[in-house]
């Protein structure tokens, strides 16, 4: 089979398609067979070496974590899946770029036949991610909940999440991002200088009472200055800042499950849950995704196919 693979930490160089063994699922484990991958900034990072200290990599490494597809084999005691299943799931293994994946069968939910495979493959780390971000603040109906970073694979999540809480969401991004999140119900505010004052202006009369951090540069500073009470400031960027200020930081793990992944599957399939996707590449374009991806001008999702 086809996967991913590189050698050392670098840039988008250092991702190679190589010709690999088909594993073989052992106890608990299913063998998917990939129709759509999801690929996320954190693996950037990761191939980079730039969280090593956290996310160490043993060489050669694989590479992701989201997936989409149909069971091949199922390992001993594997109980409620079977052979030509479509799910969705994901791996803990930096294992789904690739055309197979073992995936341990609690991590996998059932496909609804209304979600498109693009979509499905690049639902586990940004839909879990923004799940937790909008639990950890609790926006509710008459304030309102600023979220810096709204235009990415998070960002469209977390925003859609806190418009159903019935709270007025000032959404920080780029302005080519701003018609999407306005149709998506949040008001948008453009990033930079003078942020603070859009945010006041935005939110009018609201009181601003709840803050997620999706992309670190001194938001955390921005939401204790706009008197946001510091249990209710979520980041899943800014460490130093959860450190020194007390602050959440509260991400997808929070809200990893199968159960949790199942409900925005069935969110997207009812269309009360909007996923965009970008662009799909061929999994022999691995580099030339994640070269889109990093160049952070995305609306949602990319995701390869392999």
């Amino acid at each position: 089979m086809k996967a991913v693979r590189f050698d050392d930490y670098g840039g988008i160089e250092v991702l190679e398609v190589r010709d690999v063994p088909r594993p073989e699922p052992g106890p608990d484990q299913v063998l998917v067979a990939v129709r759509a991958a999801g690929i996320n900034i954190g693996e950037a990072k990761i191939r980079e070496g730039l969280v090593r200290e956290v996310f160490p990599a043993t060489f050669p490494s694989g590479e992701g974590s989201d997936l989409a597809g149909v069971v091949e084999e199922v390992g001993a005691g594997v109980k409620g899946v079977t052979v030509g299943d479509e799910m969705i799931g994901w791996t803990d293994n930096r294992a789904s770029h690739a055309e197979y994946a073992l995936v341990e069968a609690a991590n996998l939910t059932a496909k609804p036949p209304e979600v498109p495979w693009e979509v499905a493959g690049a639902l586990f780390i940004a839909g879990v991610t923004g799940v937790a971000t909008v639990r950890a603040v609790a926006p509710a109906a008459g304030e309102a909940v600023v979220i810096a970073g709204a235009g990415g694979g998070v960002g469209v999540f977390a925003v859609q999440l806190a418009v159903r809480s019935g709270a007025l969401v000032i959404a920080v991004a780029s302005e080519r991002h701003h018609a999407w999140l306005r149709e998506h119900g949040a008001v948008p505010v453009a990033y930079g200088d003078g942020v603070r004052s859009r945010i006041i202006a935005a939110a009018e009369e609201t009181p601003v009472a709840a803050f997620i951090d999706l992309v670190g540069g001194g938001y955390v500073e921005l939401a204790l200055e706009l008197g946001i009470p510091k249990d209710r400031i979520d980041t899943i960027t800014d460490f130093p800042a959860i450190a020194q200020y007390g602050v959440k930081g509260e991400g997808g793990a929070a809200a990893a499950s199968a159960a949790t992944l199942a409900e925005i599957a069935e969110a997207i399939a009812a269309g009360d849950l909007v996923v965009p996707v970008q662009r799909t590449y061929p999994l022999v374009d691995v580099q030339a995704a994640f070269t889109e991806l990093e160049a952070g001008h995305t609306t949602g999702k990319i995701v390869l196919i392999p």
